[in-house]
């Protein structure tokens, strides 16, 4: 196009890598633009009537175009063309292969009863931790599988999509080990490693509930 602050009339200018035409005498060239249209397709088509290129023109009827074209031929109206043969066959497909049916071995447990088998062996393994281990590691257990049966449920119920903002969060909540940080702090023994661990939790945390956000903001319209 030429229509721009930067058109030359009656110039074709390069601006910035862009050509820019600016003739202002567009009618008067469609003539000649037709005539170059016109003499390009009779080129054409006696490129298609003269193959050889010796100077003799040959009419093969059974050339689509050739025979579109023409209207008469010794003596013979030939007008209207018969209409083009369209193959409309399907194309051949491959011999469907049969598949092969493979015999499953029926299960040496139905599923209710590994369900049973699981929570049986559960729960021998628990009567004997209880039965053997003393009373202050029973405390410490009991929270232990009371918060393994909490979260698998919390994490059961959430929805797939928000389960990486969720175990974002938690990563930043398990940062509750920086209070222990900050409790043995004060002994003279492991300053030097209670502070790493508080620096590190702190970093932890921020970033726990940093990229959490910025997960949960996706997810807003």
């Amino acid at each position: 196009g030429g229509n721009c602050e930067l058109t030359e009339p009656g110039k074709v200018v390069v601006k910035h890598g862009v050509t820019i035409v600016g003739y202002t005498d567009l009618p008067s060239r469609l003539a000649r633009q037709s005539s170059t249209l016109y003499a390009t397709n009779l080129l054409r088509l006696l490129e298609e009537l003269c193959k050889e290129k010796d100077g003799n023109i040959t009419v093969n009827m059974d050339d689509e175009m050739v025979r579109g074209a023409t209207v008469i031929k010794d003596g013979t109206i030939t007008w209207p063309p018969p209409p083009i043969a369209v193959s409309a066959a399907p194309k051949p497909t491959a011999a469907a292969s049969v598949p092969v049916i493979k015999e499953e071995k029926p299960p040496l447990l139905p599923p209710w009863a590994k369900t049973a088998l699981s929570i049986g062996v559960a729960g021998l393994l628990f009567w004997w931790v209880g039965a053997n281990a003393p009373a202050a590691f029973m405390e410490h257990f009991t929270v232990f599988v009371l918060a393994c049966f909490v979260g698998y449920m919390v994490i059961w119920n959430v929805t797939p999509a928000l389960h990486t903002p969720l175990m974002s969060v938690t990563n930043a909540i398990s940062s509750i080990i920086a209070i222990g940080a900050l409790v043995q702090i004060s002994s003279p023994e492991i300053v030097i490693l209670a502070g790493i661990a508080l620096v590190l939790t702190s970093i932890n945390m921020a970033g726990g509930f940093w990229v959490t956000q910025r997960m949960l903001g996706m997810f807003r319209k």
